[in-house]
């Protein structure tokens, strides 16, 4: 069944989903827990215009109208009367959101130049549900540029609540049998496996550095049919690649965390967060250098892993830990520290994360605007995120640390391929920031 939306003292509200809980837990100055979607267009962007299309936009999703409030025993998203406005982008990417008993939306809309940029709260929505809000909003503005008239409102097609909850819709009842050949996930290591992780030297102030590599879609996809797997597989073993290129001492195991859409299962029109993660690893051995192998070996625990069973399986051994009597019981602050040590457990078995958001293709109206998207999110660790859009693939990497080896090789890897690169990178240290201001002056 559904969870309700409670209304109290006039607000209506709801307590966080299964997945949203942790990154309250484990959100912290370095990781956040924003991640950001960015819109390239094809001309400079007219922020009057934009906040016209954001205005519009806000009415067609009540969930984005909520703030986070602190309850005794859980977090909980409560509506308001606040209006979003938009802003110059100048900000590091990926600043905080939510600040602790304090009521404000858990979402920007920013801009600089050419870019339209949404920033999210991870709480609050996914990377799904925060397109479905880019893609409304961008169509708005284009029709704003084309005709300064916003579209017709579609009244068939339902808002975005604050209330709808897919996980409890859809695991919240007795585990239905799975087929016997389904078997429980393997774990990625045994307790004597070495996992690596990557060192690096932090920014001053703990911002994220990031590096956004820009290519043809359809030459990485090549190499990866060439290999028999999929784009997900081949960007994941050339990451694992460039990593394994700055030495990994007697840790020669790499593990990625790889997010699944659990609604290419499960029928969801929800906005909030309605995804599970898998993990996937490649244990280097003395000489082997064949890329190939590395690809094959992803591929293959990705096919097995990233399954409606498989996934179900998960979910429901979440959904049990989350609702067993005697955590629930527990005052929130104690289910902090609870979640926080079984994030901190789940990370030291991590190498790094990836999330690939695959193809995305706008409607008419802002299609023919987009000239690329991006996708990062703020890192506890090295990650990327892929997306490919306009026929253009931007891998976009983000980091807490200011070195950028890994970036460096993956770039050669790719381009020594015979793939065709773009490169751009934040500034983050002290000297870069100072290069910057001075030469503005």
């Amino acid at each position: 069944m559904a969870r309700t939306e409670v209304t109290t003292h006039g607000r209506n509200w709801v307590r966080l989903d299964n997945a949203s809980n942790i990154f309250l837990a484990a959100r912290s100055e370095i990781d956040p827990k924003v991640f950001r979607l960015s819109a390239e267009m094809s001309d400079d962007v007219d922020p009057a215009l934009l906040q016209r299309a954001l205005d519009h936009t806000y009415d067609r999703y009540p969930l984005y109208h909520a703030v986070l409030r602190r309850g005794i025993f859980w977090y909980y998203l409560q509506d308001s009367d606040l209006r979003p406005e938009v802003a110059l982008d100048d900000q590091y990417t990926c600043a905080p959101l939510y600040q602790v008993d304090r009521k404000n939306l858990l979402f920007r809309v920013v801009y600089f130049q050419r870019r339209i940029v949404l920033e999210v709260f991870h709480a609050l929505s996914d990377g799904t549900g925060a397109l479905w809000f880019l893609t409304d909003l961008l169509v708005a503005y284009a029709q704003l540029r084309m005709s300064g008239e916003l579209p017709a409102t579609d009244d068939t097609l339902p808002p975005h609540e604050l209330s709808t909850d897919s996980f409890a819709e859809y695991f919240f009842t007795p585990a239905a049998p799975l087929a016997r050949e389904v078997v429980e996930e393997p774990s990625p290591r045994t307790p004597w496996t070495q996992i690596h992780h990557p060192r690096g030297t932090r920014s001053a102030d703990g911002r994220t550095r990031a590096v956004e590599l820009t290519m043809p879609a359809s030459e990485v996809l090549a190499l990866a049919k060439a290999e028999g797997v999929s784009l997900t597989s081949y960007l994941i073993a050339l990451f694992f690649e460039s990593i394994r290129a700055g030495g990994l001492g007697r840790a020669r195991t790499l593990t990625a965390s790889v997010p699944v859409n659990l609604r290419q299962f499960f029928p969801s029109t929800s906005a909030r967060n309605f995804f599970a993660t898998v993990r996937v690893q490649h244990a280097y051995t003395d000489g082997e250098t064949e890329l190939g192998e590395v690809c094959r070996d992803i591929e293959t625990q990705l096919r097995a892993k990233a399954t409606q069973a498989a996934m179900e399986r998960k979910v429901r051994r979440l959904i049990r830990f989350e609702r067993n009597p005697a955590l629930r019981i527990f005052p929130r602050p104690l289910k902090d520290v609870i979640l926080s040590l079984i994030n901190w457990g789940n990370s030291r078995g991590l190498t790094v994360a990836i999330s690939n958001m695959g193809r995305v293709v706008f409607p008419e109206q802002a299609e023919a605007q987009v000239k690329r998207l991006l996708l990062h999110i703020a890192p506890a660790r090295p990650q990327f995120c892929a997306v490919s859009q306009n026929g253009m693939l931007t891998v976009c990497f983000t980091s807490p640390f200011v070195e950028t080896d890994h970036v460096r090789e993956y770039a050669r890897l790719l381009t020594g391929r015979g793939v065709d690169l773009m490169v751009a990178a934040t500034r983050v240290t002290e000297s870069e920031i100072a290069e910057v201001t001075n030469a503005a002056m």
